[in-house]
């Protein structure tokens, strides 16, 4: 039986808004090519074969994109959740098109988190410890804003907890799991379920084994602009390594078609999109410059956001900022703080500076 794995890409990615208002967000360019993409070539590393892609916002657009998967090795299918079911109702929702038996291990990637730990290592401690559910932890300086999930010595899960402001352990759940089929197959249908406060907890009570497999590489939630952009340079600088990275390690990534002038300069794992264009003198740093994307004479970028086809006239200065899709920026206008720019919105020619949304 061919490995499989379901990836959880239905969240409509409100923290990303304006950039998720028309393309989900496993979709949006992250290092050249869609988030999911790198996902799904480190699936395929692992051995899997078949994927399901639990879809729910605008679900036409990953199929349109990936089709079939035969051009990432894979066998992909999709299945639309028509009402929010939680993670373990999403789950629990594409059990139909899984084909594996009732003890084969099932590979479960949520669709919002970059991670770099070793799934193959994570699916063996899953067959040998005969675990119900295995799944990936790691540790985090300030476990305050997550639910964390102690261990005993044998790495066995004791106890889900919620947030609390005295955590007893850094270790927090990592959004990656391996199932044995007949646990996903046990989640109740047509109902909301999560897996954090439902699944897991009902399988502790029941007696069950739930194994924690800890990994202290590369991960991130790539759920905000700035943690988005930070994703994208370290896959560029290599921080990170992914099979779908379309394109050598290094300060930039810049793709076909793109247009760089002489005296730009670019670096911090910035990546300029086919047919984008950075014009004299520009310095882009850190930033994502999107398809069909222009960057003006003598503009400075840095860790922010371009989507494509919006234009940044000269002589601005963009930092920690998300322009969306076919915005248009005047000469000299200064962005900063977290400020975003809305689809198809004119700023003029100004020489003041915008710190709030736009």
């Amino acid at each position: 039986m061919s490995l499989e794995a379901v990836v959880l890409v239905g969240g409509k990615g409100t923290r990303l808004r304006p950039l998720t208002i028309d393309t989900p967000k496993p979709m949006l360019p992250l290092a050249g090519v869609p988030f999911l993409t790198h996902q799904l070539a480190r699936a395929r590393a692992a051995g899997v074969e078949h994927v399901v892609l639990a879809t729910s916002y605008r679900p036409e657009v990953f199929e349109a994109h990936f089709g079939d998967g035969a051009d990432l090795g894979l066998r992909l299918e999709y299945v639309t959740e028509v009402e929010p079911l939680g993670t373990g109702g999403g789950i629990r929702n594409v059990a139909g098109r899984l084909e594996s038996d009732p003890d084969d291990p099932v590979l479960i990637l949520n669709g919002d988190i970059l991670s770099g730990h070793d799934i193959a290592a994570q699916l063996e401690l899953h067959r040998s410890s005969g675990a119900a559910v295995t799944l990936h932890l790691v540790e985090v300086a300030d476990p305050r804003a997550f639910g964390c999930v102690p261990t005993d010595a044998a790495g066995r899960v004791a106890a889900f907890l919620e947030k609390m402001p005295d955590p007893v352990t850094t270790q927090v759940n990592a959004g990656c799991y391996v199932f044995a089929r007949r646990v996903i197959d046990a989640i109740p249908t047509g109902r909301p379920v999560s897996v954090e406060r439902d699944t897991f907890p009902g399988l502790l009570a029941a007696g069950e084994v739930v194994t924690g497999y800890l990994d202290s590489s590369y991960w991130l939630d790539v759920g905000t602009p700035a943690a988005f952009v930070q994703g994208s340079a370290d896959v560029v600088r290599g921080l990170l390594a992914s099979p779908a990275l379309p394109g050598t390690t290094g300060e930039s990534l810049v793709l076909g078609g793109a247009a760089v002038d002489p005296s730009a300069v670019l670096s911090g794992g910035t990546v300029v999109g086919p047919g984008a264009r950075i014009e004299a003198e520009a310095q882009v740093q850190g930033s994502i410059i999107a398809a069909g994307a222009v960057v003006g004479p003598g503009t400075t970028i840095v860790d922010s956001i371009v989507a494509p086809h919006a234009s940044i006239g000269g002589r601005c200065s963009l930092r920690q900022v998300v322009v969306a899709d076919r915005a248009r920026l005047g000469e000299r206008v200064e962005l900063t703080a977290g400020a975003r720019v809305w689809p198809d919105i004119e700023l003029p020619d100004v020489a003041i500076r915008f710190s709030s949304d736009a």
